[in-house]
């Protein structure tokens, strides 16, 4: 018997006739915790052996602006929407056995954007705010500035390895993380030629989506949206072809997509645009998978259509199935980047329902792979300022209300609220009475402090969770690049190999002890 089925039995709360909240009986009984927690100690106690097993595989999950406050709601409502009271809810990423913080900064910014972050977790090195896969010493927008100053991912050390590799994401896959494994751009914005300014084309500078095809040849698996950026301007969308703002804006009128299927016609080379295409394909004769489901962003998982595009998990549970076919292993990152879209928007319901979804295809992953020989890390790469409290009861809806009413302006609040962002609303010289809307509908905007068009990023440490090889170097507090470096040393890809010789897939490996003199040399630059 568990103790985290035994809580959750029957314990769907509701509110007594006193307004007071009711809950599970057996949580009355002191038995029950000890009994818990003696449970939780035997697990650690058995985390004493540490896995030191090489690491064949390695999947990169990275949930855009999953602050820890995103992930204890999304806690709440993955139990709310299993009927029961939520708080004492296990989130996949939640059974990892390791969890340790991640400074988050950017090397010009106290508060990162995703540009900046991604280079320090894919790269292994910080960055300045807006540029993906150079060093600080480039400049944003500035082209002149990009040679020279290249820093190159995890998915291309694995890539050289031998290791099939991919990327998954429900934004753009040309977006600020995804990009940040291929590219090599001085402005995030460089999606496309058609955004790029003149001279920075003409300096040589290439736009992010023909990098993507460019820059590291045959990445196995890549899935997404971004159609527009990747066909010649005015060409319809093979989904929207009414729509104009769909349709493709390349200046220089290559076909990326035509060009990719021409490349793959003698490799096992597919490229689908919708759901049923992609779970039409046999992986066992797919080598290689382009997956571009959107003209832009993928939709939100609660305005998905379930007949025609595929889920976060339906898309990582195919690019497993393609990649472990490598007997040398695989490397995977998986973005649930609307996360971010849903706060910057205020749309606190639309970012926990992806960060929701991010947590099913944790779990599939799971059921796929082992841990004996796959590092899986979970990890954001920044937070948002949002937040929920209020003194809510048990079980209280995460969308609902606090239980009191203001004692200022005598007027209701959510639980959720946002710092600043489009939330913030005067209604007659005074703050919005939200008993009076629909403060539960899919796109509310919850209320802020400050008024701004788009929520902002926050500045605190993030979790890292991991499971696996090696998953145990992530502990205690670190800088944000050393989450890559974990994952070479686990899998014996990248510049850091001493301790590989030898060793063969799951084989424990040794650390390789420093020489005295790489000591001395340590304490002269310390000191």
């Amino acid at each position: 018997m568990t103790a985290p089925a035994v809580l959750v039995i029957g314990s769907c709360l509701i509110l007594g006739s006193l307004g007071k909240p009711s809950f599970p009986e057996q949580e009355k009984d002191p038995k029950f915790w000890n009994t818990w927690a003696q449970q939780t100690l035997k697990n650690a106690l058995s985390l004493q052996t540490l896995n030191q097993n090489k690491a064949k595989n390695l999947i990169f999950f990275l949930g855009d602006g999953m602050g820890v406050p995103t992930v204890t709601a999304a806690r709440i409502l993955k139990g709310q929407l299993s009927g029961q009271s939520g708080e004492e809810t296990q989130l996949e990423m939640d059974k990892f056995p390791f969890v340790s913080l991640a400074k988050t900064y950017n090397t010009n910014a106290q508060v990162a954007d995703s540009a900046g972050t991604a280079t320090a977790f894919l790269c292994g090195v910080k960055a300045n705010e807006g540029t993906v896969g150079v060093s600080a010493a480039a400049v944003r927008s500035q082209c002149n500035t990009t040679k020279g100053n290249e820093v190159t991912s995890i998915l291309k050390w694995a890539k050289d390895a031998g290791k099939s590799v991919g990327l998954v994401t429900t934004t753009r896959v040309n977006h600020a993380t995804p990009s940040a494994s291929y590219a090599h751009s001085v402005d995030r914005d460089w999606l496309s030629d058609s955004v790029m300014p003149a001279e920075a084309v003409q300096d040589g500078c290439k736009d992010i989506a023909r990098q993507l095809f460019e820059n590291i040849p045959d990445i196995n698996v890549i899935m997404g949206g971004g159609r527009k950026y990747m066909f010649p301007k005015n060409q319809v969308d093979v989904e929207y072809p009414d729509t104009a703002k769909y349709s493709g804006i390349r200046k220089d009128g290559r076909n990326l997509v035509g060009e990719w299927i021409e490349k793959m016609e003698n490799k096992n080379g597919h490229y689908v645009w919708n759901k049923k295409q992609l779970l039409s394909l046999n992986p066992n004769n797919v080598d290689y998978l382009l997956g571009l489901f959107e003209p832009e962003d993928m939709t939100y998982d609660l305005e998905r259509n379930p007949e025609t595009d595929p889920s976060l998990t339906e898309m990582v549970e195919v690019a497993i199935k393609i990649l472990k076919k490598n007997p040398n292993g695989f490397y995977l990152l998986v973005e649930g980047g609307r996360i971010d879209h849903g706060h910057h928007e205020g749309k606190a319901k639309q970012a926990l329902y992806e960060a929701v979804e991010m947590d099913r295809a944790i779990s599939r992953a799971g059921l796929m792979t082992s841990i004996h020989d796959t590092l899986t890390i979970v990890t954001a790469d920044h937070s948002h300022v949002f937040n929920f409290g209020g003194y809510t009861h048990r079980g209280n809806t995460i969308f609902g209300l606090a239980p009191a009413v203001s004692d200022v302006d005598q007027k209701p609040f959510t639980a959720i609220l946002y710092g600043n962002g489009p939330g913030y609303k005067l209604v007659n010289g005074g703050r919005e009475n939200v008993s009076a809307i629909d403060y539960q509908e899919n796109n509310y905007q919850a209320q802020a402090a400050v008024p701004l068009s788009m929520e902002t990023h926050g500045g605190e440490d993030v979790a890292v969770f991991a499971k696996g090889p090696m998953a145990h170097l992530l502990h205690g507090v670190h800088e944000q690049n050393y989450i890559p470096h974990v994952m070479a040393y686990a899998s014996c890809i990248g510049q850091n190999r001493q301790h590989c010789a030898g060793h063969n897939q799951g084989s424990r490996l040794r650390p390789a002890l420093p020489s005295i003199a790489a000591l001395f040399t340590l304490i002269r630059l310390l000191f």
